[in-house]
């Protein structure tokens, strides 16, 4: 079974090249090609994964997370774009989106990171990932007891903002995914959230990593 993706993007041939991609290799097809939010939102029909920009004309990519979601609450969005800056990607991540790679990516590693963020994960370009970890490294901001995390919680939310499935996390850990599971219910209770993007931008945040 197809991975059904839409993109939008305002540049016609990356989009073009995009959907070409999609649907020259086995397991994914390219249902949609938008230049705005507003197209998108008005004749798109329901896909697995959205290939986000952000600079599009009208609605920016960012502020069009919230409408595609309240119409696709399922839908999975990877951010695609060329802005690598700090508040780019937390505004994106905060907003919901599942992801973040740089248009430079490989064709390869964007088909990987649209099944990631189907298993769960949170794919990010290494060097955005990287740099989130690297500036916001300090330590945990006073909390209740019952709110710090512990060290291996710590390990896990690190791997979860480094784009991590649930699955890898298991193996990276060697434990077991059903205690990787718990481990994460526990994190998302001492956070308050409900989500890996809402986790990962509330640990960004409040330099939980």
């Amino acid at each position: 079974m197809n991975i059904k993706v839409a993109v939008i993007e305002d540049h016609k041939e990356f989009r073009e090249s995009i959907a070409m991609i999609l649907n020259s290799v086995e397991g994914f097809k390219c249902i949609g090609k938008f230049q705005s939010v507003e197209d998108a939102l008005s004749s798109m029909t329901e896909p697995d994964v959205i290939l986000l920009d952000i600079n599009l004309p009208g609605m920016s990519g960012v502020d069009g997370i919230k409408p595609i979601k309240e119409l696709f609450p399922k839908v999975k969005i990877i951010m695609l774009t060329v802005f690598d800056d700090d508040s780019n990607v937390f505004s994106a991540i905060s907003a919901g989106a599942e992801g973040y790679i740089l248009k430079k990516t490989p064709p390869l590693r964007v088909l990987q990171s649209i099944e990631d963020a189907l298993s769960d994960g949170l794919p990010m370009t290494p060097t955005i990932a990287k740099r989130i970890i690297n500036l916001f490294k300090n330590h945990l901001p006073q909390k209740r007891n019952d709110e710090v995390l512990t060290k291996r919680e710590q390990e896990i939310l690190t791997l979860i903002v480094e784009g991590f499935s649930s699955n890898k996390i298991s193996e990276e850990l060697f434990i077991s995914l059903q205690t990787v599971r718990n481990h994460i219910r526990h994190i998302y209770e001492k956070l308050h959230v409900h989500s890996k993007s809402h986790a990962v931008a509330k640990a960004i945040k409040e330099r939980l990593v």
